[in-house]
């Protein structure tokens, strides 16, 4: 039985690879039938990661856009060294991440005086070790009710970068440590390290939100957060 399953996943697996070289050949060879399909499919998820990793919302659509347009330009100098999913994740990144810089240099000191920032609202001290929970109790998986999840998504919209994205493309994308390592050209080691980090930082905002209390002022733990983010 196990060596069956074992045949049927590599037989699913190949399967997937064929049908995907098949679309990138016709990508390349300017199929527009095929990018119609390739917009259909990946345009809302890339909405989604792009509407929650950039300051404005509002700057999501006009991105999403430019990310299919490089998709477009550059997929004849993708060689299939990751796949076709993992590639159209790490230009979105990378296009938020151009966005994110050019916020701080530009829209940043647009920002009314009664609004809130974001950055630095990492909460109080939190050991890592007692963060190693089951990704199962991951926040993001308890969220049942849409006003919890609009707390959440709030939440989320306060946790700096690059934990940000890694809680996004893990919990939110199920994409697997692996894919995150190479979307963020990192190694394993920092993508755990910075998934463990962004939950105990949303788990504080959480907690905080709930309690109705105004968030703690930033501390120790929050430094070393901005230091890896930078």
């Amino acid at each position: 039985m196990q060596a069956d399953l074992t045949m049927g996943n590599l037989a699913s697996a190949l399967t997937l690879q064929s049908e995907e070289a098949a679309l990138i050949a016709e990508l390349r060879a300017g199929s527009e039938e095929a990018f119609a399909w390739l917009i259909a499919r990946f345009h809302q998820p890339i909405y989604s990661l792009l509407a929650r990793t950039v300051q404005d919302p509002a700057d999501a659509a006009d991105l999403t856009q430019e990310v299919f347009v490089k998709v477009f330009r550059g997929v004849g100098n993708f060689h299939g060294g990751s796949s076709l999913r993992t590639w159209i994740y790490r230009i979105a990144l990378h296009e938020a991440s151009n966005q994110r810089r050019w916020w701080m240099r530009h829209k940043q000191q647009e920002v009314p005086i009664e609004q809130e920032t974001s950055e630095g609202q990492c909460g109080s001290p939190t050991r890592l070790i007692d963060m190693l929970v089951d990704p199962s109790e991951g926040p993001f998986e308890a969220v049942v009710h849409g006003e919890n999840r609009a707390r959440v998504e709030a939440g989320l919209k306060q946790v700096p970068e690059p934990f940000r994205s890694t809680l996004i493309l893990r919990d939110i994308e199920g994409f697997v440590y692996e894919e995150v390592a190479e979307m963020q050209g990192v190694n394993l080691g920092t993508v755990k390290s910075r998934l463990v980090r962004g939950r105990a930082c949303l788990k504080s905002i959480l907690t905080a939100s709930a309690a109705g209390a105004s968030h703690p002022a930033p501390t120790a733990y929050e430094a070393v957060l901005g230091e890896e983010a930078r």
